[in-house]
């Protein structure tokens, strides 16, 4: 099952590190090109290793990396350690502050095939190839995945909780979620981390295109000869939550089309054949909607709202290849319907179509349609967390960008190394079973 082990962080210098708002980013698939633009601005924010810039990006990383190193920017953490990290955080209309509790390590990135770490999406192979080439330069991982492990005793939690009395960091980041990293170093504790998830499997919640980079990448060094029994290039740093008691939110994501060809009274001929379509007047009311009923969405169409709900008598005509547990879900009903049989984009098609957009914000959303850069949204409810986990264990994969785990997980807190030779150390200790 899961093989973790601690690790021997890289972090900015202690000067640098009372000031780490200003530092760290936002993970590389959903910082915005505007946030992008503020923060590359900061030569020291961890941007510059995360999302480098230019078409030799990965090679300006590797540059800046060993400056940073050398002039001590960055430093080396001398022993390993699990790095506990809470993030706290309140949902619109809410007073109280959630906290949803976690740690870092390292995890061997294994094959989906192996069925130690499962995942939920397709990636895209140009992305992929991205990462791997930032990896092979760079030798550092600058933001962690985010995986989901269940632990009903929650036996860690009082481990963790007692780390947080004496936090590394806390700041508040660009989601106004505060932030607060510490670190046990403790080999007894650290031992315990690894033995009680070394019978669980992992669910990948957030990273697929990174993760997916780590396995390729450690496919590549498969040929290198370590003398340690732990070798750099087969581990990845990921942020592990607990399904069990911990507050883990799922936000929709909508879609957004760009093909302005696209006649209304066509598209909503054809829409009519699948869903009842009912007018909602002003967009901002569907802001709240609830979306009760399963198979339904708001449509925003010019300056127009609709609610379309999926008329249930035909669905035995909607994928009927696919396994039920795909088929009930609201997302692959949409991309079947709407995206395949009436726009034409088949479902290869949608995962590279520059007709198709994919965002969380849904003023944002209204903004591209009536500002007619949209043809139209589709704003969508959220998924339940159950439906992830069913999905993940069936071995079938989602429509891309079907979940959005809120809070994110923060990038340049700390940094992991596959290099060989920063990452050896005696970690036989963690595993010795007389000091547990």
């Amino acid at each position: 099952m899961a093989e973790l082990l601690p690790l021997k962080a890289w972090r900015y210098n202690k000067e640098l590190g009372e000031n780490l708002e200003k530092l760290t980013a936002p993970l590389f698939d959903v910082v915005s090109a505007k946030q992008r633009e503020l923060l590359y601005q900061n030569p020291l924010n961890s941007i510059h290793l995360s999302v480098p810039e230019g078409e030799e990006g990965h090679l300006a990383a590797k540059s800046l990396l060993n400056k940073w190193k050398a002039t001590g920017v960055l430093e080396q953490d001398d022993v390993p350690g699990i790095y506990v990290y809470y993030q706290y955080f309140r949902l619109p209309g809410e007073k109280e502050e959630r906290c949803r509790k976690g740690f870092i390590a390292q995890i061997k990135a294994t094959p989906w095939e192996e069925n130690k770490i499962l995942r939920h999406e397709n990636t895209i192979v140009s992305a992929v190839h991205d990462r791997v080439d930032l990896l092979r330069a760079t030798e550092i991982q600058a933001s962690p995945t985010h995986g989901l492990y269940e632990d009903a005793n929650q036996e860690l939690e009082p481990w963790m909780d007692q780390a947080m009395e004496r936090p590394l960091y806390e700041l508040e980041d660009y989601q106004g979620v505060r932030e607060v990293l510490a670190r046990i170093t403790d080999p007894t504790i650290i031992a315990q981390f690894l033995k009680i998830l070394s019978d669980k499997k992992v669910i990948l919640a957030d990273g697929h295109h990174r993760l997916e980079a780590a396995i390729e990448y450690r496919k590549e060094q498969e040929e290198m000869q370590v003398s340690s029994p732990w070798k750099a290039a087969d581990y990845h740093l990921m942020y592990l939550t607990n399904v069990v008691g911990n507050h883990l939110e799922i936000l929709p994501t909508h879609r957004l089309f760009y093909g302005n060809d696209l006649k209304k009274e066509a598209f909503f001929s054809a829409l009519e054949t699948w869903f009842e379509i009912r007018p909602m007047g002003d967009a901002a009311e569907l802001a709240t909607y609830s979306f009760p009923r399963k198979h339904s969405f708001g449509l925003v169409w010019e300056d127009a709202a609709f609610v379309i709900k999926f008329r249930q008598e035909k669905f035995d005509q909607v994928a009927p290849h696919l396994p039920e547990v795909l088929r009930q879900l609201d997302l692959v009903l949409l991309h079947e319907v709407v995206f395949d049989k009436i726009l034409g984009i088949s479902p290869k098609e949608q995962r590279t179509s520059p007709a198709l957009a994919f965002e969380r914000n849904f003023s944002r959303c209204v903004q591209e349609v009536q500002s007619k850069n949209a043809k139209f949204a589709i704003i969508t409810r959220e998924i339940d967390l159950n439906q992830v986990i069913e999905v993940c264990n069936s071995g079938q994969v989602m429509p891309q960008k079907s979940t959005y785990f809120y809070p994110k997980a923060l990038g340049g807190m700390l940094f992991a190394t596959v290099n060989q030779e920063e990452f050896n150390y005696d970690y036989a200790q963690f595993f010795n079973e007389s000091s547990l």
